[in-house]
């Protein structure tokens, strides 16, 4: 299953009606119908609508199709006429005027004192006369399924490129992991030799002092596994593979899988801090540090992801 990003665009433009008359089938003026969806990430699904006057009732079907493609991103669907505006660039036809001169001398029979209409008025009237509302809904609707394969596939490819840059962060911490595993036998070592160092000299120093050499040794043992025990940091290194192995889990399932991505991200920062706070060496002080910059790349990218 594929990984989608919430970030997409893809739009549309469709000649209008069939069932259109003649008269606006043909010439320059002949209505276009159009629609485009932008999609930004977000928490949740939030579907915006701006849609022409005679689209608007189109809305909750074309919620119903995006709701069941997509599940979170916040969307912006506009959808538009195009020619049906420009009243000056079409004569109104005769049956168009015999329809409003009919309606016109009907309402004068009953209100003479109505004034009849001007010409501007007739151009008004006529200019909103593209189409039935039922042959717009069917276009658009038409129209609307191509654009959201166009938006899902967009949305796809963008999922491919955040999908191989996670995947190479990925393998840039597990790197950073395995430098820093050996790091802490080797800062144990040398904790315990300087405090075998420490009590020899503090026994040369004080001659008349009754401690063993023995005692000396334990002495300095004891000191370096509680410094071990205090600068241990295997617990979290192991946390960290396990957050990094079920990342990679994710990525190559696919799929819905953003939320859980981004409660991983927060784990694998609070293992990179907890690893920082019990760093005794600058060597894992900036191993941390680099690690926590990956996680940070990742976590925007994440964001992202649906």
């Amino acid at each position: 299953m594929a990984v989608y990003s919430m970030t997409g665009y893809a739009t549309a433009q469709w000649g209008g009606p069939t069932s259109l008359s003649n008269h606006e089938a043909t010439g320059e003026n002949r209505p276009a119908l159009g629609i485009e969806i932008r999609s930004v990430n977000s928490r949740f699904l939030d579907l915006s609508f701006k849609l022409a006057d005679d689209l608007r009732a189109t809305e909750p079907t074309l919620r119903e199709k995006l709701a069941a493609r997509l599940k979170r991103g916040k969307v912006e669907i506009r959808a538009w006429i195009e020619g049906k505006q420009d009243a000056l660039g079409r004569t109104p036809g005769m049956g168009e005027l015999q329809r409003l001169a009919g309606v016109q001398d009907a309402i004068r029979t009953w209100l003479p004192q109505a004034a009849p209409l001007s010409v501007a008025e007739v151009i008004q009237l006529t200019a909103r006369q593209g189409g039935a509302p039922g042959q717009w809904h069917d276009a658009l609707l038409d129209l609307a399924e191509g654009v959201i394969e166009q938006l899902l596939l967009a949305r796809e490819r963008e999922g491919e490129r955040l999908c191989a840059m996670l995947l190479d962060r990925l393998g840039a911490l597990r790197q950073l992991a395995k430098d820093a595993a050996p790091l802490i036998p080797q800062l144990v070592a040398q904790q315990r030799q300087r405090f075998l160092d420490r009590w020899n000299e503090a026994m040369g120093a004080a001659p008349g002092q009754s401690v063993t050499a023995e005692a000396a040794q334990d002495r300095a043992l004891s000191e370096a596994t509680a410094f071990a025990i205090r600068i241990d940091v295997a617990e979290e290194l192991t946390r960290l593979d396990s957050h990094l192995t079920e990342i990679e889990r994710l990525l190559n399932k696919g799929g819905d899988i953003g939320k859980r991505l981004d409660f991983l991200i927060q784990e694998l920062h609070r293992e990179a801090n907890t690893l920082g706070s019990k760093s005794s060496s600058l060597d894992l002080t900036r191993i941390s540090v680099d690690m926590k910059v990956l996680i940070e790349q990742m976590r925007e990218q994440v964001q992202n992801i649906e």
